[in-house]
């Protein structure tokens, strides 16, 4: 993952304010007047960390949509890494809250449930939603304050993980190929531990890191949540995931780290040559060619690891509208327009991420297909971006955008951290999960979230 896309997926910012919760019944409390006719009306819209590099960008989206829009003016604000959660809560209590704003799912989802978003229902088009890959859309959807699931958000931008993987360390391990579906790891695991002495894989156990753990339980079939948002994980699938990743690590066939250090310690094992594979974006390679060039050249591309329906993971930035705006029409017309064709295959190309516009997605293919590379290196990214591209036709959002998810992770990483250092049983260690989880749900969704 390159420095770019770990700061796109925002996790770090979402979890500190969801942690705040407050501020989101703020966001629900005064809409205000809409403005007198005739009056120019002003659009607030947020975005995280894309300028300087997309000014040009987005302000020629703005300046195309005031054109067809007279008498609407947009007024971007592009909030840094660091100041992002004080001038947010700073506008929550101002009742100065953005009318756009980019949020990813789980943050959305938080909004959401405490009534600080409004449901798009009522301001989109009818057919909005075709413009746009079908399971990409329905991230967008979450529960309101009643429990009644409602669209929330537009998808924006995307980024899909596939396996990078070093061909010398597979063929030494006897495999043309890594695996495509996690029941071929432990075999696989085994063959390169035995064959090669590294590893083949690393994913973290480590409570406030990558969700990839979480996203693999979901692909092993097993529901995390149900209806009423109480643990669904103790279950015939549940077990047997447990009992995957412990049997996994117990064996000696993960990095002993896996508990202990994030995905940070992939990329450096993979670097330096001790991981088969890795798990990441597109771009990454690049990141590979420039700081480990001899890896870089017996990288290759191939499909993510998957279950058995073959449903790979996606990551998604999305844009609401909180309940606050006085404008909810007019800023739902220009988040449409941000992200129609157009718009988002120029963004994407300039971004090097992906769309999640059907029409945006079919032209970056067939650009990709047309591109000449310079040299192999480029060659790979480009074979690299088409796979990823591929990825989105059975890719969704794996782990649901609920409140409390991240409490949810912690809980569920801890106990298998147990049982893998051997403390408790894998299914001891999902018994005690539920019961964690299932008593911080009956305090934080018992009256309404």
């Amino acid at each position: 993952m390159t420095r770019a896309s770990a700061r796109w997926s925002r996790r770090r910012l979402l979890g500190r304010l969801a942690a705040a919760g407050g501020g989101s019944a703020l966001l629900a409390a005064c809409r205000g007047p809409a403005p007198q006719q005739g009056a120019e009306r002003t659009i607030q819209f947020w975005t995280l960390d894309l300028a300087p590099k997309f000014n040009a960008y987005l302000q020629g989206v703005i300046a195309a949509w005031e054109q067809q829009n007279p008498g609407n003016r947009v007024v971007w604000t592009d909030i840094p890494w660091g100041s992002v959660e004080r001038k947010l809560l700073a506008a929550v209590f101002a009742r100065t809250a953005p009318d756009v704003v980019n949020l990813n799912p789980l943050f959305a989802a938080n909004l959401a449930s405490k009534g600080g978003l409004l449901p798009l229902e009522g301001v989109l088009p009818a057919g909005a939603p075709q413009g746009y890959l079908p399971l990409i859309w329905q991230a967008g959807r979450s529960a309101g304050p009643d429990g009644a699931l409602q669209q929330f958000a537009i998808p924006w931008y995307l980024t899909a993980r596939i396996t990078l993987a070093n061909t010398r360390l597979l063929q030494q391990a006897g495999f043309s190929a890594p695996p495509r579906t996690w029941a071929e790891v432990p075999a696989y695991a085994e063959a390169v531990r035995r064959r090669t002495g590294r590893y083949a894989l690393f994913v973290t156990a480590v409570p406030d890191d990558s969700a990839e753990l979480l996203e693999s339980l979901v692909q092993m079939g097993v529901t995390l949540l149900g209806p009423d948002q109480r643990a669904a994980f103790n279950s015939p699938a549940g077990r047997r995931a447990f009992a995957f990743w412990t049997d996994l690590y117990r064996r000696g066939l993960l990095p002993r780290e896996v508990v202990s250090q994030g995905y940070r310690r992939a990329i450096e094992l993979y670097q330096s040559g001790e991981l088969a594979q890795v798990g990441s974006g597109a771009e990454f390679l690049r990141s590979i060619q420039t700081n480990a060039p001899q890896i870089a050249a017996v990288t290759r591309p191939y499909p993510p690891l998957t279950g058995a329906d073959g449903e790979a993971n996606v990551a998604v930035m999305t844009l609401a509208i909180p309940r606050q705006s006085r404008v909810a029409e007019q800023a739902a017309s220009f988040a449409l327009f941000l992200t129609d064709a157009a718009n988002q295959q120029r963004f994407a190309e300039q971004a090097r991420v992906l769309p999640s516009s059907t029409g945006a997605l079919q032209q970056i293919r067939r650009n990709l297909e047309a591109e000449r590379p310079a040299d192999q290196a480029e060659a790979l990214v480009q074979q690299a971006r088409l796979l990823s591209a591929d990825t989105l036709g059975t890719a969704r959002v794996l782990v649901p955008a609920s409140p409390g998810v991240k409490r949810l992770q912690a809980i569920v990483y801890t106990q298998l951290q147990r049982a893998m250092l051997g403390q408790i049983s894998s299914d001891a260690a999902l018994r005690e999960a539920e019961q964690q989880w299932n008593a911080y749900a009956a305090g934080r969704f018992s009256s309404g979230g």
